[in-house]
């Protein structure tokens, strides 16, 4: 019998609602997106971001249903993130997770947002070996994770400081193009020459996984100010080509070495910056070359999106591993923790 799992995403800034079959087949997969209100204030406003979730919140799951041509008694689960997030709009998918799961006598199932976007890469695709490495990208997150089995992880790089997305809204914003700084930057630099500027790579110390992007970051302020000030016209395709290049360069540098060190023979990508298409193609490059297979999911997936969720809450099924109805937001909740 096919399982169906409506999954329930609202970590950040996106209302995420998606039927999933079975952990790979997708139904529908419904995301709105408040990047345009949040664009006026440069970043995410957690308050806003919370009471727009209120007011969509039911919308969004009805629409999923209707797209997917079910209703809540054709259902055998509900997954939901719970963590890590912001913690006003964790708590209104928690809340209206709990309410479903409790009014229909369903399975209640909690994921963590993270964990979510690993199984982005499952979504329509066949089962993974083991072990794997992901490197997870995102405005709040620059890890490096062994994936042993399933719900089996071991967190072995992560950023010190910055994270690699939230580096990119900031040198974006440095440089006068915007928000969000991700999609601007990779579009402005496809027709830069991205050794115009050779901007510095952190070196930790020898054997570490770890990332470091804020000297980055500041090197590339100072650049862009110092010219500014002589009143040297600077090329911005040239210079975000370049800051492209030098990120693009430390995250699979540490990736494809973390795979060599734990025997890993597959490697995932997941998180907004995942769709970054000089990673895809960089990654790509590097692995066929140490004879390592890559997957990534579809752009669309590597954002936040109920589809992750949903597919992930399917092996958590599997397990029998449910939540009870007493399931609380967890903010900073790290990744292979069960707090339920």
């Amino acid at each position: 019998m096919s399982v169906k799992i409506l999954g329930i995403e609202t970590s950040c800034d996106d209302t995420c609602a998606s039927l999933v079959v079975d952990g790979t087949k997708i139904l529908s997969n419904v995301v709105f997106s408040q990047e345009k209100m949040h664009k006026i204030f440069g970043g995410v406003v957690p308050e806003v971001a919370s009471r727009k979730h209120l007011e969509l919140i039911n919308e969004v799951i009805h629409r999923a249903l209707d797209e997917a041509g079910l209703d809540f008694s054709s259902l055998n689960a509900v997954g939901v993130t719970y963590g890590p997030g912001l913690a006003g709009a964790l708590l209104v998918g928690v809340a209206a997770a709990k309410a479903l799961a409790f009014a229909f006598d369903l399975p209640l199932l909690a994921v963590n947002h993270i964990e979510g976007h690993l199984y982005a890469n499952y979504l329509g695709k066949d089962d993974f070996s083991f072990p794997a490495i992901c490197l997870v990208v995102s405005g709040g997150h620059t890890d490096l994770i062994l994936i042993k089995n399933h719900g089996s992880y071991k967190l072995i790089g992560r950023t010190r400081d910055d994270a690699a997305g939230e580096v990119f809204d900031k040198v974006a914003r440095t440089v006068g193009l915007g928000y969000p700084g991700g999609p601007l930057v990779d579009r402005l630099s496809s027709g830069g020459n991205e050794n115009a500027v050779n901007f510095p790579r952190a070196r930790l110390e020898e054997g570490t996984l770890d990332f470091s992007f804020s000297g980055l970051k500041t090197a590339v302020a100072n650049y862009y100010l110092k010219d500014g000030k002589c009143g040297e016209k600077i090329n911005l395709a040239d210079l975000t080509a370049s800051f492209q290049k030098a990120v693009v360069d430390a995250l699979v540098e540490k990736t494809i070495q973390g795979a060599q060190m734990y025997g890993a023979k597959t490697v995932l990508l997941a998180g907004g910056v995942a769709s970054n298409r000089r990673l895809r193609l960089f990654l790509k490059y590097k692995a066929d070359e140490k004879g390592l297979a890559v997957s990534y999911p579809s752009p669309v997936l590597c954002t936040d999106n109920a589809a992750m969720v949903g597919c992930c809450a399917y092996y958590k099924y599997l397990r029998s591993d449910f939540a009870p109805y007493s399931l609380n937001a967890i903010p900073d909740l790290k990744l292979g923790e069960n707090k339920y």
